[in-house]
């Protein structure tokens, strides 16, 4: 280990900055941030120096070097282009044994900067003692991206109770168990989800009655298959879970980022098909809540479009279980964009309406005069059974037979096909398509060929996907 990793407290101490560039300025925000009153030595200021030292939030100190200045600061950084005087600051900080950096000079350096993950008050830093900083840059903003903005509310309330805990567990054992309840389960949820005076009761109770802990339902919008697809709190919900009740639509390359230890059951349905009924999925859901697990409720595209997800947070209403929803890129949103087929254009549609194919047996028809009126797009959902029905009464209801339509089949996945042909060839189309598919009808299907960027950049790579025309 070449640099000891210490937090230093810097607040209202003076540090002293040699340079009053660009770069200083970026140590300087560093600097502040943490509390140090910033004495500055440049012969000028840059612009965004300039407006902090006339709102008195710097000093600028002087506009020559002299060494006594050191005598009165904690800790300097050098930051000029004048390579003779940066090395002059680093010696003359030395002789005093005072910490000095001499920015982008690693040997001059008896202390270096870190990346930084900021959740203050919980604050990460990571170091490649200098040797490679891009690195360390990529790293932390691969954390930046697991690590959820809401952790140091989290750290705040969780040093608010540190005595209450002493106080309650005698044992280290205890309190670490305690602490890792929190973190994982509802506490944590309720913090993320802005419900601070709810997450603050949770550990109450929690200290009350260490033994009854409280489940929740997670409800979480997959994407239309895509992993790149899945939103953040998605993925760090996952990596949470106790348990993950999923769909057939969620791929096998979602289902990999479950935390490995999660217990995994399939509660798919496909069309004539359901494995499992909605009421048994809303009793697993409530039964394993009600143990005091995590459940996850994970689900393709997005829960609350075509998904169902309504009607099982109700059964969750109903039984008292606390929940919250992650939403998910809905399949008409993500299989027209890797498509190339936008869902409005000025030109083509001024609407779009999500549709499904696949409704109640005693839910009232299709309103489909409204459905066939021109310049607009529909995007249908669970449409391949009935396609020739669709395509028959549209037409008749007023809507060309030659309006161009597109079967996305499998969309934002690597074996995507896109079939493009009119609204009278819809029927032979959808049998053709892969599933899962979306039908898509209106005239900004012709923007296709086009804007079809997805199906290039996986030829390019020696991928499969296929586009087929019947028109």
């Amino acid at each position: 280990m070449d640099y000891l990793p210490i937090f230093a407290d810097i607040r209202n101490k003076p540090v002293l900055i040699v340079g009053g560039g660009d770069v200083a300025a970026r140590k300087i925000d560093l600097l502040r941030r943490a509390g140090a009153h910033v004495l500055i030595v440049a012969r000028e200021l840059c612009a965004e120096l300039s407006r902090l030292e006339s709102s008195g939030s710097v000093e600028w100190f002087a506009q020559e070097y002299q060494s006594s200045q050191l005598d009165r600061v904690y800790l300097v950084i050098a930051a000029t282009d004048d390579s003779e005087l940066n090395g002059r600051v680093f010696s003359d900080a030395s002789e005093r044994r005072l910490l000095a950096n001499v920015v982008d000079d690693q040997p001059k350096c008896s202390f270096i900067f870190p990346s930084i993950v900021d959740r203050s008050p919980l604050v990460v830093a990571i170091s490649s003692s200098g040797t490679a900083p891009v690195l360390a840059r990529l790293l932390r903003e691969k954390l930046e991206a697991l690590l959820p903005g809401n952790l140091g509310q989290m750290a705040e309330i969780a040093g608010q109770w540190r005595d209450k805990v002493k106080q309650r567990f005698d044992k280290m054992s205890e309190r670490r168990r305690f602490w890792e309840t929190a973190f994982n389960g509802l506490f944590a949820s309720q913090v993320a989800s802005g419900n601070v005076s709810g997450a603050k009761q949770t550990l109450d109770q929690q200290l009350s009655d260490p033994e009854a802990s409280q489940g929740e339902i997670i409800l979480v919008g997959a994407g239309p298959g895509d992993a790149g697809l899945l939103t953040l709190r998605g993925l760090q919900v996952m990596q949470q879970a106790d348990v993950v009740l999923y769909d057939h639509l969620v791929s096998d390359e979602i289902l990999d980022l479950v935390r490995r230890d999660a217990d995994r059951i399939c509660v798919g349905k496909r069309a004539n098909a359901h494995t499992v009924p909605q009421e048994e999925t809303n009793r697993l859901l409530i039964e394993l809540a009600l143990k005091g697990k995590r459940v996850v409720r994970l689900k393709g595209g997005d829960p609350f479009i075509f998904g169902r997800g309504g009607e099982e947070l109700q059964a969750a209403v109903e039984a008292g279980i606390p929940f919250q929803v992650v939403p998910g890129v809905t399949a008409a949103a993500g299989a027209t964009a890797y498509a190339g087929i936008p869902l409005t254009h000025r030109d083509h549609a001024q609407s779009a309406l999500f549709i499904t194919g696949h409704c109640r047996a005693d839910g009232e028809g299709m309103d489909w005069p409204s459905l066939a009126r021109a310049r607009q797009t529909l995007a249908i959902y669970m449409g391949t059974v009935k396609a020739a029905e669709i395509s028959a009464q549209l037409i008749a209801h007023g809507r060309d037979a030659q309006t161009p339509v597109a079967v996305i089949g499998r969309g934002t996945r690597q074996d995507q096909q896109v079939l493009i042909g009119t609204l009278e060839e819809l029927e032979a189309l959808a049998q053709r398509a892969p599933t899962p598919a979306l039908l898509v009808i209106g005239e900004v299907v012709n923007l296709h060929q086009q804007l079809a960027w997805f199906q290039h950049s996986a030829q390019q790579a020696g991928r499969e996907s296929a586009v087929v025309n019947l028109a």
